[in-house]
């Protein structure tokens, strides 16, 4: 459904997206992960046809965006990180503007706005003013406003930022009902939100692609290290040195402490080695005590932190 080849997108001297290649699938939700500037919002606006690129180009269900923008416009549904809302409208005035500007014929525009009001959760509202609004209720009427055509594409660009924990979980789960019908490409460095809402993620870092994949598939990757926790009784500096010296070890670091001489650890084996039974020896040999021990998981923020640093 949507084709990402070869997209440059340069300001001046400074290179935003460097040469970058990926397609979404119909009924597909795909999570497009990085840092604040990694170039996420810069690719949204040029599939949007907001911006043209400097390089590349997008093709929506096989139509270039270069070539024929309004065409694929009419595909798309687009909710930008700042809500296109009008306060002194009531939400029923606004989506039928909405509508009218869309080109849905006047005898389907009040079907359309009853239709899209049900899927956003919207019905209780009409007629209220949008300056009224919950931030949360605001991030509905926006989503409301990106579908209220029917489009095939849905493009999200950071859809639940400054939301409380119950306006995200409302929003996530009315995305993932979208998605079963949409192509979805959705923005964010929520890490929470790729694992709760997509299918498959892009991780994305100073305009280029650094990760791809399912986040079960990425989190297997990085799996290949060991990474364990272990709480010691003991001097931490004789501590840290000894974790250090120890065979098979790429990284030993003091990650808390409980008292003066008991400290939290984080160890860090090289590929594929279990230092488990080493790491007891060493710290019984030495006369020390281990108070907690156990295997860290790898997260998808550990998959995230290690591609974009």
């Amino acid at each position: 459904m949507i084709e990402v080849k070869n997209l440059t997108k340069k300001f001046g001297a400074a290179v935003i997206l460097d040469h970058i290649n990926f397609s979404v699938k119909k009924g597909e939700i795909l999570g497009f992960l990085g840092p604040n500037g990694a170039g996420k919002t810069t690719t949204m606006k040029i599939i949007t046809s907001f911006w043209p690129a400097s390089g590349g180009d997008v093709e929506i269900d096989g139509i270039k965006v270069s070539k024929n923008s309004l065409k694929t416009k009419r595909k798309i549904g687009y909710l930008p990180e700042t809500v296109p809302l009008y306060d002194d409208m009531k939400v029923y005035e606004y989506l039928k503007f909405v509508a009218e500007i869309r080109g849905i014929s006047k005898d389907n525009i009040r079907k359309s706005i009853k239709e899209t009001g049900e899927a956003c959760g919207l019905s209780k509202m009409m007629r209220r003013p949008i300056e009224e609004l919950s931030k949360g209720y605001r991030q509905r009427v926006g989503l409301a406003q990106a579908i209220i055509h029917n489009p095939d594409v849905l493009i999200l660009d950071e859809p639940t930022t400054g939301l409380d924990p119950n306006q995200i979980v409302e929003i996530r789960h009315l995305i993932k009902k979208i998605g079963q019908e949409k192509t979805v490409i959705f923005s964010t460095h929520i890490l929470g939100e790729v694992s709760a809402v997509c299918d498959r993620v892009i991780i994305i870092n100073n305009g280029k692609i650094v990760g791809e994949g399912t986040p079960g598939e990425l989190i297997k990757k990085a799996e290949t290290k060991e990474i364990i926790y272990v709480k010691i009784k003991g001097p931490k500096g004789e501590v840290l040195n000894k974790l250090r010296e120890m065979g098979n070890v790429e990284k030993a670091e003091i990650k808390d402490k409980e008292s003066d001489d008991v400290y939290g650890y984080e160890i860090e084996s090289k590929h594929g080695v279990d230092l488990r039974e080493h790491l007891s020896m060493t710290v019984m040999d030495a006369g020390w005590s281990i108070l907690e021990f156990n295997k860290k998981s790898v997260s998808l923020e550990d998959v995230f932190r290690e591609l974009t640093k």
